[in-house]
């Protein structure tokens, strides 16, 4: 379970001088099972062709479920570690911001899985993913 205790001006001041300030992420919502995220699709986020990177999405999928198992763990005790990300790309973007939506689908001792759907300010679904996370002693 997701410790929604934390503020959202904390966790986004945990990503001072990190990619997700670079390529603009901010967390809007930070629930029991799930975290919300929105990243602006503008010339940080953008491929040569003016559209959404993909990579771009996929960072905003990792730093989404990344930042749900830190929230879910002791980091005095264990550390997270992202072992693999996917992103399917459906439709493509070129202004505005699109949201990401983390679902925590499993929580066991020593593996995370998060499912990860990003919209467009219309709600359609952009790219949808998934992030297994590590969990590991230490």
């Amino acid at each position: 379970m997701i410790n929604n205790k934390v503020s959202i001006d904390h966790v986004n001041a945990m990503n001072k001088n990190t990619m997700m300030a670079h390529l603009g992420i901010e967390y809007t919502e930070i629930a029991e099972s799930y975290l919300i995220a929105k990243m602006p699709v503008d010339k940080r986020t953008h491929q040569p062709m003016g559209l959404l990177h993909g990579g771009a999405s996929a960072a905003l999928i990792e730093s989404l479920g990344s930042l749900g198992s830190a929230l879910c763990v002791d980091l005095a005790k264990q550390q997270i570690v992202g072992v693999e990300v996917n992103a399917n790309h459906i439709r493509s973007e070129r202004t505005g911001y699109v949201y990401g939506k983390a679902n925590l689908i499993h929580e066991g001792r020593t593996t995370h899985i998060w499912q990860v759907d990003i919209t467009n300010e219309n709600n359609k679904l952009v790219s949808t993913g998934r992030l297994t996370v590590l969990v590991k002693n230490i």
